[in-house]
């Protein structure tokens, strides 16, 4: 289970939103743009340091004091695929596995690669591959030592219509064999109720709402989010 409060001072607002999502369960977070969800993310995956609060995973404590990104057992995925240059995408795909399983394709490495179309390029050099690649890729590395919790903060960006699908497929799978919890920020509802039927409103760092979406669609606590809820 992951149980977060985060407490982080932005230039605008000082984010403070409390999260508790059962282990294998899913949770968006949902708002406007600059509203801090993807703060909230950042600091329970170790990429920010929270001013304050506390976040657990799984009854062990990750803050306060900060524990390093390294050694959280977690997946995270922004937008950017940040991949290593100098590595190979097979080379990518296996680094954060420990040092026998990269010597060795498991059957979950080769489910993986098969299911993100990734065969043709494992021994490709990443610096020859697309973006929608390399997001592929991406989710292999993060999902490759089988994490506990995933984080997703708007990962789907910028790729085409029949690869969100697919990834939005491929990860719903891979969530029910895996078990893992699941918290995800993206700015379309759709994508977002399509991975995870609890939504959190985020709102200038505030959560404004927590429920199941067809209750945000139904009684939108503020006007701000009935428009993003219904932008037409």
């Amino acid at each position: 289970m992951l149980d977060a409060h985060v407490v982080k001072a932005r230039a605008q607002f000082t984010v403070d939103v409390s999260l508790r999502v059962e282990r294998g369960a899913s949770c968006g977070l949902f708002g406007a743009s600059g509203a801090g969800k993807s703060t909230i993310l950042a600091c329970i995956a170790g990429a920010e340091t929270p001013d304050g609060g506390t976040i657990d995973l799984d009854g062990r404590r990750l803050f306060p004091p900060a524990t390093s990104l390294h050694e959280r057992s977690l997946g995270y995925l922004t937008q950017e695929a940040n991949l290593f240059p100098h590595l190979r995408v097979g080379e990518n795909i296996c680094f954060g596995l420990a040092a026998p399983e990269r010597r060795r394709r498991s059957p979950w490495i080769d489910e993986l690669v098969e299911r993100l179309d990734l065969a043709e390029l494992w021994d490709a050099s990443v610096r020859a591959i697309s973006g929608g690649q390399a997001r592929r890729v991406a989710f292999a590395r993060m999902l490759a030592p089988k994490p506990p919790l995933v984080l997703l903060d708007e990962p789907f960006t910028g790729l085409d219509r029949n690869l969100v699908r697919a990834l939005l497929a491929a990860i719903a799978a891979w969530q029910r064999e895996l078990g893992f919890t699941l918290v995800v920020v993206d700015h379309d509802a759709d994508i977002l109720a399509r991975l995870a039927p609890r939504a959190i409103a985020i709102e200038n760092g505030r959560a404004i709402q927590d429920g199941p979406w067809d209750e945000l669609r139904a009684r939108p606590a503020t006007r701000l989010l009935e428009r993003l809820l219904d932008p037409l």
